[in-house]
Order: structure tokens, then sequence, then C-alpha cells
């Protein structure tokens, strides 16, 4: 979005700024400025000036010589411009001025380029005639222009006076970022409304009042729309006995600022407002609009229609259409017709201002392959009351640059518009969201100079928002409001609320972190490995052919054979990773990883499937079973798993050594696995010694962790412990004894710990030894003897149901 410092300044008179000042404190107010350029860059000592006298160069057959009067002066100026006569009026570069560019219309200088008083071809020439391409334009913009020359002022330009000035040259052209939520600020009046605000001066908008002819325009055109969903307003204005010839000046240059081509009068209106209110228009030759009727209705697929710039569309059923009595005239919100232009010959013209749906015209223009700027206006979503406002206006310009008469009355298809929002005024809310202290009377006095009008009922004060302003829903927006021209650099520093909120992360991602720093706490390194793997993976790793583990996910476009199914183990990852380092020869390996199997719950899938967080432990080297059962039990007691992990030795894992796995189980609940890895599977994945694996379930952990800890005092009273060795038989597991140990102790039983094992001639034949260190505490008094040997009676009762015989000393 481009404009002119001077178009700004004509709905903010008294808007007195530099163009810096201008741009900071737009910036700072909400509405960014991404840069200017100065029209008048480079251009200095640039007059109007009259040619008295032309004769020819004595020594040169192409070159003349003028004799030029600047306002009391008479310069000699040799020129070899083709276009001059005696009496026309010309830009003057002084000696010691400069120009933009080059009269070729290169690219510009950055310096300019200055003129000096000198001789050419033994004749003093005092300056120099300007062309409009060193003035820095073009033709484009200058459609008056010779092709090559000098560029001819009005007639009635004044000799001496400026002639930057006089061409309109003497202004700043700001570009702006504008967000797609500021439909209103894709206007120039949206951009005043702002600068009016922002520098606290009034806003004068234009008076828009249609002077109309005695016609009735039902008897012109009727409107038809089929599309209701797609098109929720259409305006036609009808205007008769038109004229074409050439906008003036002022509407040129505003145009041109605003890198718009003029072109016509006719043209040009429809191109002024549509920047001037931010409403595309298009105008239609009446004539050429059969029946004279206007039906808005969706295309048919497979149909062709010619557009202004003679290519051929084609179309589908979702692009919306703009067409008469017989056929398409318009791609609606895009691109008129070939078979409706304005042509010289035009006698009446149709009128259209119409509100379209948005997201329709953003995907019909993809669609098409033909954005324009109407379209990029279209698909922001544009303000229903703003179309009759905007062709009233265009009538109202046709009228007064006599280009035509505007017939009576206005046919507006129109649903029923939704009423405007009204929203509660609550300052003290705006005050806490933003940290300030501004009063009551100067926050309506900022809403009311952005047009929101305050309704008061008693004590009760409300606010109602203009149709334009479509991003002003809630609290936090009228906040905005107020911050942005209360001044953002007038808030103080102030440190948050209590109430305010920390972010961390969930517990979910600290029970992930937490799997993370022990197992690199213990020597592991994070590993990662595809999701995608081969259906080849299941027979290396031994999995019988009705495992479920086989029903998995294929993949619809897979990338080959090796990548066709979602993984529903984590364990082809972790081996192909020993593996890989075990063949490169690093000797001792410890990697964890972290990733999700994915557990269709039927096939062919009718619906996601459990995808479940699977915390993977794979070592091989220095280490045995018992080295990563450590690191499993760290894991689970560091979320506060304080109860006894039960290990049975039945996980049926074919993947591990039939003799060396367990099942991690928590009360009652297995959690995962762990063990030795299969030799064969060793073999299958080329890895040469043995390795162990743990798997465990997160899902299946969460809900037994917790991050709450309770302080315990230092006990003041001693403990007392006792050692108990037994004969047992081998399959009676260790853990069976713990057990025992735990449910018997009672609440005197702080601890124990296994402290020797031993197999040997001195036992009989199919048992082993163990010894156990039993700690008793009571936190309220120091024991007796006969509450130890109460606890020990119950336990070595218990131990003597499962086998196991005492040893004597």
């Amino acid at each position: 979005m481009n404009t002119a410092l001077s178009w700004i300044k004509a709905y903010v008179p008294d808007l007195e700024c530099t163009a810096q000042e201008y741009c900071d404190r737009m910036t700072l107010s909400g509405t960014k400025v991404e840069g200017y350029t100065a029209l008048d860059k480079n251009l200095e000592k640039i007059v109007v000036g009259e040619i008295r006298k032309i004769e020819k160069h004595p020594d040169a057959d192409k070159l003349i010589v003028c004799q030029v009067d600047i306002g009391g002066q008479i310069l000699q100026i040799v020129t070899g411009a083709p276009n001059v006569k005696e009496g026309d009026k010309v830009p003057v570069v002084l000696d010691g001025g400069k120009v933009a560019g080059g009269h070729d219309g290169g690219p510009l200088p950055e310096e300019g380029i200055k003129i000096k008083a000198g001789r050419l071809r033994g004749v003093e020439s005092a300056g120099m005639m300007c062309s409009i391409e060193e003035l820095g334009s073009s033709r484009d913009m200058y459609p008056d222009a010779p092709e090559s020359g000098i560029y001819i002022l009005p007639a009635d330009a004044v000799p001496g006076e400026d002639a930057v000035a006089l061409l309109g040259m003497r202004d700043t052209v700001f570009e702006y970022e504008i967000t797609s939520n500021r439909v209103d600020c894709y206007s120039v009046l949206g951009i005043a409304r702002e600068a009016a605000a922002t520098f606290d001066k009034p806003f004068l908008p234009p008076v828009v009042k249609v002077v109309e002819n005695g016609e009735n325009v039902n008897d012109y055109v009727s409107v038809e729309v089929e599309d209701a969903d797609l098109c929720s307003r259409y305006c036609a204005r009808v205007c008769t006995n038109i004229k074409i010839g050439p906008s003036p000046e002022w509407m040129q240059r505003r145009l041109a600022a605003s890198g718009i081509r003029p072109i016509n009068n006719l043209v040009d209106v429809t191109n002024y407002v549509m920047e001037e209110y931010g409403q595309p228009m298009h105008a239609f030759d009446l004539d050429t609009v059969a029946g004279h009727k206007i039906i808005v209705r969706r295309a048919k697929d497979g149909e062709e229609f010619q557009t202004l710039d003679g290519q051929m569309r084609k179309l589908d059923k979702d692009i919306l259409m703009i067409c008469d009595a017989e056929k398409e005239i318009g791609i609606a919100g895009i691109m008129g017709g070939e078979n409706s232009k304005i042509t010289d010959k035009v006698k009446t013209v149709l009128f259209e201002a119409a509100v379209f749906n948005g997201p329709n015209i953003r995907k019909s223009a993809k669609r098409l392959g033909l954005r324009t700027d109407a379209s990029g206006k279209f698909e922001k979503g544009l303000d229903p009351a703003n179309a009759r406002e905007a062709i009233d206006r265009a009538c109202q310009l046709i009228q007064e640059l006599g280009c035509g008469e505007v017939v009576g009355g206005t046919v507006d298809v129109c649903q029923t518009l939704a009423p405007l929002r009204v929203l509660p005024f609550e300052p003290d809310k705006y005050n806490k969201l933003l940290g300030t202290r501004i009063s009551e009377e100067q926050m309506l006095s900022i809403f009311e100079k952005l047009d929101i009008r305050v309704l008061r009922n008693g004590d009760q004060i409300q606010l109602e928002i203009p149709s334009f302003r479509q991003d002003l829903v809630g609290r936090a927006d009228l906040a905005e409001e107020v911050a942005r021209f209360y001044g953002y650099d007038k808030i103080p520093v102030t440190l948050p609320a209590s109430s305010s909120t920390m972010g961390k992360l969930s517990f979910k991602l600290r029970v992930e972190q937490k799997a993370r720093d022990i197992a690199e706490y213990c020597g592991f390194s994070q590993g990662m490995s595809y999701s995608f793997e081969s259906p080849k993976v299941f027979d290396k790793l031994l999995l019988a052919q009705d495992d479920k583990a086989r029903e998995a996910i294929a993949i619809s476009n897979p990338l080959g054979e090796d990548f066709s199914i979602m993984r529903t183990l984590p364990l082809n990852g972790m081996l192909v990773s020993l593996s890989n380092n075990y063949n490169r020869r690093n000797k001792d390996v410890r990697l964890y990883e972290l990733e999700n199997v994915y557990i269709p719950k039927s096939l062919p899938l009718t619906e996601l499937p459990d995808e479940r967080m699977q915390f993977t432990l794979g070592f091989y080297g220095n280490g045995d079973f018992y080295t990563l059962k450590g690191v499993v039990e760290e894991f689970l007691e560091s979320l506060g798993m304080k109860e006894r992990k039960v290990y049975d030795p039945e996980a049926g894992r074919p993947f591990l050594h039939p003799g060396r796995q367990a099942a991690i189980l928590y009360q009652g609940q297995q959690l995962g696995y762990l063990g030795e890895v299969h030799p064969l599977v060793c073999e299958n994945y080329s890895i040469g010694t043995r390795a162990y694996v743990a798997v465990l379930d997160m899902p299946a952990v969460l809900p037994f962790a917790t991050f709450d800890r309770k302080y315990e005092g230092i006990a003041r009273y001693p403990a007392v412990t006792r050692d108990i060795s037994m004969i047992v038989p081998k399959e009676v597991l260790a853990g069976d004894i713990e057990s025992v140990i735990v449910q018997r102790g009672g609440r005197l039983l702080e601890s124990y710990s296994l402290f020797d094992v031993y197999e040997g001639s001195q036992i009989k034949e199919g048992c082993r030894s163990l010894a156990y260190t039993i700690s008793f505490r009571a936190m309220d008094r120091t024991l007796e003897e006969s509450d130890v040997a109460g606890a020990m009676k119950k336990i070595v009762n218990g131990l003597e149901q499962l086998g196991a015989q005492l040893r004597d000393k």
C-alpha cells in the first residue's frame, strides 16, 4: 500500500511534519511504514521557463539555440529537443542545479546529475531544459509527456516559479506494511484516519453528495444475485452522456504516486475510488450488456471466458461470474471481460461496487493465475457498508469532472447487514492489561478520534464499533487501541503481576526429560532412528508368525520396502545402532532412545493408531543384566516410585535370552521388560558380543510417576540390624524372599539388602545360600529386643513356608 503525503493532507489539512517524523510516529502507533521516497529527490534549482526565441545552431544541424525567460531574466540554452517551439513553457535547470536522471530513462543515479553552464559546439548554454525522464519520472505517470523531447508545461505556468511543485513532485510517497486484519487501512481514507489520530489532528473525509438527473436507474438496469453466499451486496449505478478525456492533473498525480498509471477520466475515477475507499469498482459499457440485466452466478465447469487482458480463461463451478441476460461479462472481484470493456465510443456506463466472498476470490484468482489489485482487496474481506458510499463517490466525481450525468437512484441488492458491534467500556481492565493508569477521559478521547461511537446510558458506557473496524471484537483489541495512541513508549516498565503464570514443561514432558537425565547420568548417549521399518525386521527378531507385533501399519507411498511399515517395536533401531558401533570397533557403547511405536487398533485403519512413547536402553561391553536393571530402578525411583519392583523371569520375549530376561512390574502393572539379547538375534544384527536392552512403556509409567516430595527429618533413634542366612531351593527367587521380608517385617522394617550369594560343595545340590541384612527402626522411640525378635520370628516363619532353611552360624 502506497500513499502520497499530499493525498493524506487532503483529509488531514492541519498535518505538518517531516517525512521522517511521519514515518516514525505512524510506525509507533501501529501503522508500519516500510519506507518513503521523496519525488523531488535530486531535483534542485528547476524553474518554469518560457521560450521567447529559437534560432539554429551555427555549427550543428541538430541543435537549436533558445532564449528562455525564467521570470525577469533571459537565459540562452542550447538543446537538441525536436518538439519545442516559441511560446512553450518548459522546466529549466539553472546553473548548479540537479536533475534525477538522464534523458534515456535508465536507472536513476543515487546522487543525481549536476548541471553546469558551459558551451555546446562553441555556443554558450546557461542551463538545461528537461524531459520527464530527467525529472525522475516516466510517460507511464505523465501520459502527456512526449516520447522523445522536452516536457511541455501548461500554458498558464508562470515563468520563474517552481517547476517541480507545478508538476506535483514536491511530495513524498510512503510505503506501508498493512496486516490482513486491518482492511480499513488498505485505503487512503483509512491511513488518513490513523494519521489524524496519531498526530491529534481533525479528520475531514470527503463530503459525498451526488447531483442526479430526473431519470430512474431501474429503467436502465436490473440486478439478480443467484449465489448470495458468494456476493453479500451488489450496488449498481448508471451514468449517461459520457465524455471520455484526460482526468485532471491532481487526480493523475495522486494515482501516479500510488503506482497506478493514469489512462482517462472514466478509468481513473474507478481506480481513484478504489484507492481512496479501498472498495474495488468496475465500469461496464451498458450498451454491451444484453437485456440491460446483471446476473451474479457461478460459472459452469469447462466454460471459457476472455478477460480484458485478451487471455482466454478456463472456468469452473466455484468461480463467481458477472453475467448479462445472455453471457458472462466479468469475473467477479478479479477482472472484467473483453466483451463489455469501455471504449472511446461509450455513451452510457454501468458502475459496479460489490462485496464478494474473500476466500472464494482468493481461491479463484489462484486457480486462474490472475491476481489483480481488486482481488487483493476483496480477498481480505471488505466492509459491506462501504460499497454504497464508494459508488456514490464515483458518481460524484463523474459529475464534478464533467464526464457525464448521473441517473437517479441505486440498484442495491443486499443481504441484511449485521448490526454494529457494541462492546462494554472497561477502563480498569484496559489499564490492568496494559500496566498503565490512563484516565477514562483520555481513553474515550482516543476512541472518538477513531470514529468509535461512545454510548452513554446513565453511569453505563458502551462503545459502538464502526463497520470498517472488523478487527475490534473484544477487550484486548480495545486495550490495544488505547496503548498505541497513548504511546507504547509512555507505558512504564513494571514487574509481572503475582497472578501471572510461569511457563513450564507439561508433566509428560518432565517425565521424558527425567528419562534423558538419568540415562545420560548413567553414561548413555541419545540415539535416533526412523519410525519407518521393513517387514523383515520381525523375522530378525524371531517373532512368531501370529505375534501381534507383526500387525503393522503399511505406508501408502513408501520410499521402498525397507521403509514400508510403521514400527510396532522399538528394538530394531536400537540394535541397528549397536551393530553399527560394534562393527566400527567401538568397545563400550551405551545408547538410549525415546521414540513412538504405532499400534493399530484395527487393520485396515479406521481410526488413528495408538502412538506410545517407549524409553529404550541398549548397551554392550562393560556391564551385565544387573547393570541395566540398576539404571531402570534409578529412573523409576527418580519418579517417586518407591515401592518394590517385581521382575518376572517369564517375560516371554523371543528376541531376549530365554534365561536372562524379565518383565518389569509395579503394583501388579507391567511397565516394560529387560534382558540380554538372544544370541541368534545378535547374529542377525552382526553383533559379536553380548548385548542388553530394556524397554519401558511411558504411558504405563506415567500413572505411577510423581514429582511431589515429602520431607522427613533425620531419625532421632538408632536402628537395629539383624543378619539372616538361609539355604533355599534354586527355583525360589530372591524376589520372592524379599516379598516375604517386606510383608512380614511390619512398620518397623526400614531396609534390607542382599549381601551374599553362595553355591558350592558345602551346599546341598539344587540349593544355594542367600544372606540378608535387615534393618529396623522406630521414629518415636528406641526399639527393644522384644520388638525386633517378634518381627524376625514372623519373617523366619514366612521364609520357611518358601522352603528356606536357616543356616547355623
